[in-house]
């Protein structure tokens, strides 16, 4: 319990520690175009990033998948760039309630790439028995997404309150939400360009 206990953490801070920037930039990405009131829909999508990442975890640490790091490092920032222009080009569908249905699609495409980055760093800690390393990264991986995407939530609700009594005098009429939505995803975007053209193989 002990061991599967330090995987875990390793998991965990894999994903919140500075090191996880990447990674918490996609599932900000990935969270921003929901409200509390689509939370089926986010859970779906969350679902099948999981699936996707947890695939590609397990195949890559035992060596049944081999994908070269060069091209995993430059295409985690490019599924980031997706996912933000995404959210820019849907943000009139999101106000209106409605929501892609391909998201799970893709978010379990990009769940791919993103665990291929998990293994990466997993494999350089594993020793002989990889069965609970695996279990118990995978799983503080999990809470770590968890963490981040609540802590989001809980921002995004702040930002979209806040941007609503900054503009009660009426100024505009976009809503609060679309404002919120479009900055963060400009933001993610940005940023993830950068990475994306310095890292590129």
């Amino acid at each position: 319990m002990g061991d599967l206990a330090a995987y875990l953490e390793l998991g965990f801070r894999h994903i919140v520690a500075v090191g996880g920037a990447d990674h918490i930039l996609f599932l900000l990405a990935l969270a921003a175009i929901y409200r509390p009131r689509d939370w089926r829909a986010a859970l779906a999508v969350i679902t099948a990033f999981t699936i996707g990442h947890s695939l590609t975890l397990a195949l890559a640490v035992t060596g049944r998948l081999a994908v070269p790091s060069a091209w995993v490092e430059f295409l985690i920032p490019v599924t980031i760039v997706a996912t933000g222009i995404e959210n820019l080009v849907l943000r009139e569908r999101a106000a209106a309630g409605s929501t892609a249905r391909h998201r799970p699609v893709f978010a379990l495409l990009f769940g791919l790439v993103h665990g291929a980055g998990f293994a990466g760093y997993l494999r350089s800690l594993l020793v002989d028995d990889i069965t609970l390393p695996l279990l118990g990264f995978n799983l503080g991986v999990e809470l770590g997404q968890v963490t981040v995407l609540l802590a989001a939530a809980l921002a995004f609700v702040a930002l979209d309150r806040l941007i609503g009594r900054l503009r009660s005098g009426g100024i505009t009429r976009v809503a609060p939400f679309q404002i919120r939505l479009a900055g963060v995803s400009a933001a993610v975007t940005l940023i993830a360009t950068v990475w994306a053209w310095d890292r590129l193989p």
